[in-house]
């Protein structure tokens, strides 16, 4: 099969062209002027918010549960336009890594809350679950075998604020609320718009980004709205791989071969939020979003020479590349989704009954590359396959206020029902990216080998859930709520969760708060499912060796020949306790204390290197490989920290106002209970959960992390800075004297502003102003590639130093 006729897929034009006449649209057609409800004025510091309560007109502040709420104003404060880089600088408690040269986890990067695994934060949009990615993050970087949601799919133009429930949440949302959640807002309303140009680049000269993002509202005649958003960019590839000296019979001795940093993107996206007011009593909505995203990632460089492990001559390893070559991984990311529904009010009761229907897919190209196992005969440009995840749901939800009379405030009573259908399928690629036609060559396209007939497939799933949630306020002192969710999976059979929350007002100015909660999460299809057969570079003996790696299905033979069992959902324990102060209006200090426990957590297994007993066994079932893995209940854990967010506000003179936000977070996870290893794999001396898997998920991610931030608003003039400060990290290996612990690190972010009279603002700033880098991989064990690979992909900031950037923005 040619890739050609493999790999359907529109042309790039026409997206972008829609996308651009959008942007025209916003900024040119006529617009009817409808009230939108917006977030309180700029003056206040507190903010209504719908997660994680279904009472009306909740404040933060009143709020049981900590939530941190994020304008769209907060959002535009940096220079980035990924939704997730945004979020991590904004907020102490998520962490977002920049992987580079982890195959698809390069376009698809993943985020982590309260430093437990990216899939277990539950992300809404207009409080609609959201479907996860389709890329399975198999490689060895932060969220090693998560299948998160994809935050970088939706894009800043298209959002009016974010609240963020640092809680577990299952019993009021269902699977993945343990960490916390994630609800988009999306703008609404016909009032208003923008457009925005932006253009920045670093230090280097490299990772030049170019955007246009634009967002406008229309009348439906005199009774309803729709909203528009839409953003296309350019971002060019940073590098800061070191010189290769490895071999100075090598044609490129001595050159920068390897590409290393952020990939080469051109995302594409629009999003569109409705609503049409039928009558008195009923209101239709709907909105959903269509984006593709094109990502350019390098592999591994791979050498001109290759020597023979007997007698260390050293010969070509393909005619077409004489020079050696650099694989570039070209993925398409296509991103749809359409939420429909009707709520209005019915007999006191508030309701909302809608149809939820998403989809990620991923698919993925290999250029500048070869097969070796075809000579010179093998082509150069290999369609590898595809993944896609959907997901469909149906939800009514209702809720109603009852007076009680010994309560000072009404009881308000949700009840809700959920249906929800997954899919997940996995597109084989051509022929020449999987096979090996000499076997005493690596087979399959060099960077990533494709996906076999034998993995293509489709797997799907159903559950059902129902819920009650009561929340009241007893006294002019208490409130408190309790929420009760049921859920029936197809495939692993049923789960209940509970939670308990309560708050004390001791004075107008000082509050305790609590939850209790127990939570779950389903293994994804992704990780039930997932399998592939392709080479992994791991360092073996000092060398950094390929292999024929498989990852395996846990209900293939192959997986079971390794001792492999049916995967169980996550059971968590949520309990925090919070004080909260507000002396006066433009004060405000919360702590809020965690303790997660979480009972058959799911990780992915370490590459287990075969011995030649376990290779036999697994060549006889047909697979050929040098190392295997799959996905384990692996272990229990535990994980404790504290948030603290204080924020003051200074009125000075003129309507001038200086703000200023202290953040911190310590978080520290440890291993409770490990999964015994299965009995074939101790008698082959191979442990499934090694001290590296084991670390990455208790030390890999910052113990802590500060920020500082002041907002300076005088006349037409705007100054923003943030100082950050990175917590330490540890980089595990299975050998200890191997870890690298890297030291904390100070990051000062600064930007400016000035509006020229109603409708323009320019912006500049600098991220990293003083330009620090972490520090470099240590040479021990030659983990740095002999130095081309210099920096670590878990460093929380990256290493692309000094950024720069502009923007000029025009709003009515």
């Amino acid at each position: 099969m040619s890739s050609s006729t493999a790999r359907s897929q529109l042309p790039a034009l026409p997206i972008k062209t829609v996308i651009a006449a959008s942007l025209i649209a916003c900024f040119s057609l006529p617009m009817h002027v409808q009230a939108q409800q917006e977030l309180p004025a700029e003056g206040e510091l507190q903010s209504v918010v719908v997660t994680g309560t279904f009472a009306k007109n909740r404040r933060t502040i009143d709020s049981e549960s900590p939530i941190d709420i994020l304008t769209s104003r907060d959002l535009q404060s940096t220079g980035s336009g990924e939704l997730a880089t945004v979020l991590a600088r904004l907020l102490p408690s998520l962490n977002f890594a920049r992987a580079t040269g982890a195959d698809a986890s390069d376009a698809v990067r993943p985020a982590q809350l309260r430093g437990l695994s990216p899939d277990q934060t539950l992300v809404l949009v207009n409080g609609k679950r959201r479907y996860t990615s389709a890329v399975v993050n198999v490689n060895g970087s932060l969220g090693r075998g998560s299948a998160p949601v994809d935050l970088n799919a939706i894009p800043l133009a298209a959002i009016d604020h974010v609240e963020v429930l640092r809680d577990g949440a299952a019993a009021q949302y269902g699977s993945d609320a343990i960490a916390g959640v994630i609800n988009i807002i999306l703008k609404k309303g016909a009032a208003g718009g923008d457009v925005e140009v932006g253009y920045g680049q670093t230090q280097e000269r490299d990772g030049k980004q170019k955007s246009i993002k634009g967002s406008a509202g229309f009348a439906l005649g005199e009774d309803g709205w729709v909203r528009v958003s839409a953003e296309v960019a350019e971002r060019d590839p940073t590098n800061r791989a070191g010189a290769d000296f490895r071999n100075p019979l090598e044609p490129r001795y001595g050159k920068v071969n390897q590409r290393y940093g952020d990939p080469e993107s051109k995302p594409a996206t629009i999003f569109l939020n409705s609503e049409y007011h039928i009558n008195d009593n009923v209101d239709w909505y709907a909105f959903g979003n269509y984006g593709k995203r094109d990502t350019s990632a390098a592999a591994t460089w791979r050498t001109a020479l290759i020597q023979d492990s007997v007698t260390k001559a050293y010969s070509q390893r393909t005619p077409l590349f004489p020079e050696g070559f650099l694989p570039l991984q070209n993925s398409t990311l296509t991103d749809q989704s359409i939420v429909t529904g009707l709520r209005g009010e019915a007999a006191g009761w508030r309701w909302d009954a809608s149809i939820n229907y998403g989809s990620n897919k991923f698919e993925l190209d290999l250029d500048n590359t070869v097969n070796q196992s075809l000579g010179a005969n093998s082509p150069t440009h290999f369609y590898a396959g595809s993944l896609k995840n959907e997901q469909t749901v149906l939800n009514l939800d209702a809720a109603r206020e009852f007076p009680v009379s010994y309560f000072t405030g009404p009881l308000t009573v949700a009840v809700g029902a959920e249906a929800r259908h997954e899919k997940y399928s996995i597109g084989a690629g051509d022929e020449a990216s999987y096979i090996t036609a000499d076997p005493k060559l690596a087979g399959g396209s060099q960077g990533f080998a494709g996906f076999r007939p034998a993995n293509a497939g489709s797997h799907s799933r159903h559950n059902e859930s129902i819920y009650v949630n009561l929340e009241a306020e007893a006294t002019k002192k208490l409130s408190g709520g309790v929420a009760l969710r049921h859920e029936r999976y197809s495939d692993f059979g049923s789960t209940t969760s509970a939670k308990g929350s309560a708050r004390y007002a001791f004075t107008d100015a000082l509050s305790l708060r609590g939850t209790v909660s127990s939570g779950f999460r389903a293994p994804s299809l992704a990780q039930q499912y997932y399998t592939i057969t392709t080479t992994n570079f791991q360092v073996v003996n000092g060398v950094n060796t390929p292999i024929e790696t498989g990852t395996f299905a846990v209900n293939t033979p192959q997986a079971r020949a390794l001792g492999a069992q049916d995967l169980k959902p996550e059971k968590a324990r949520n309990y925090s306790l919070g004080l909260q102060f507000q002396p006066s209006r433009n004060f405000t200090t919360t702590v809020d204390a965690y303790r997660i426990d979480i009972d058959n957590r799911i990780l992915f297994s370490a590459n287990l290197i075969l011995s030649n007993a376990l290779k036999n066994i697994l060549a006889a079932q047909g697979t050929p490989v040098g190392s295997g893995r799959y996905f384990t209940n692996a272990v229990d854990t535990r994980t404790e920290g504290v948030d603290i967010v204080s924020t003051y506000r200074i009125d000075l003179q003129e309507k001038d106002r200086l703000d200023l936000t202290v953040a911190y977070n310590h978080n520290k996870s440890s291993v409770e209970r490990v999964a015994n290893n299965p009995a074939i794999l101790t008698a082959n001396n191979l442990k499934l959960i090694d001290r590296q898997s084991i670390d990455r998920i208790t030390v890999a991610s910052p113990k802590d992390k500060f920020s500082l931030a002041a907002d300076y608003g005088f006349g037409i003039w705007n100054a923003h800075g943030v100082v950050t400060r990175y917590g330490s990290f540890t980089v595990p290996q299975n050998d200890v004297k191997l870890d690298q612990t890297y030291d904390p690190q100070w990051v000062l972010d600064v930007s400016g502003s000035v509006k020229l009279g109603k409708n323009w603002r320019l912006v500049a700033g600098i991220d990293n102003v003083t330009n620090r880098y972490p520090a470099q991989v240590t040479s021990n064990g030659n983990l740095s590639v002999n130095g081309t690979q210099p920096y670590s992909i878990f460093a929380p900031n990256g290493f692309n130093g000094r950024y720069y950037y502009a923007k000029a923005g025009y709003s009515w």
